[in-house]
């Protein structure tokens, strides 16, 4: 299991699996008031959460599908990346895609992190690429069937 580093400035428990085979843990807000979305606003939402990812690591911050599905509320930059050098609080950037007012609340869940290994790249300037089936075709063209 991956150890990961974490400071918990906040007043609710640590992000965890809800079962043995869940990939991502609920980010819980930590707020001193109650913060009102209004529709296609979006704020950014702390958790008190700081953390030391290991270096070959990030953190994908992912909208809650209930929450998406109910009330039109989701990650804007969906997903979020947290980098393995970052050591700022985590916050959310949601914006409320629905037409109505929508108050998030201290404590309640607000989206998913899923902890993820990466690889760093590294170019290699060619003049001609291999050849595939697909080639070139891009958005939409095997159709919609």
């Amino acid at each position: 299991m991956l150890q990961v580093k974490i400071i918990n400035k906040g007043h609710h428990p640590l992000p965890a699996y809800a079962t043995e085979q869940s990939a991502g843990m609920d980010l819980r807000a930590n707020l001193d008031e109650p913060i009102v979305l209004r529709p296609m606003q979006r704020a950014i939402v702390k958790t008190g959460l700081f953390m030391a990812l290991p270096a070959g690591y990030e953190a994908q911050v992912r909208p809650r599908s209930g929450l998406a599905l109910k009330h039109g509320i989701t990650v804007l930059n969906s997903p979020g990346t947290i980098d393995a050098d970052y050591r700022g609080e985590i916050g959310v950037l949601l914006i409320n895609l629905s037409d109505r007012d929508f108050t998030v609340n201290d404590g309640e869940r607000i989206a998913q992190m899923v902890i993820a290994r990466h690889e760093t790249a590294e170019f290699a300037i060619v003049d001609a690429l291999d050849e595939t089936e697909r080639g070139a075709g891009g958005y939409g063209h095997t159709g919609v069937k």
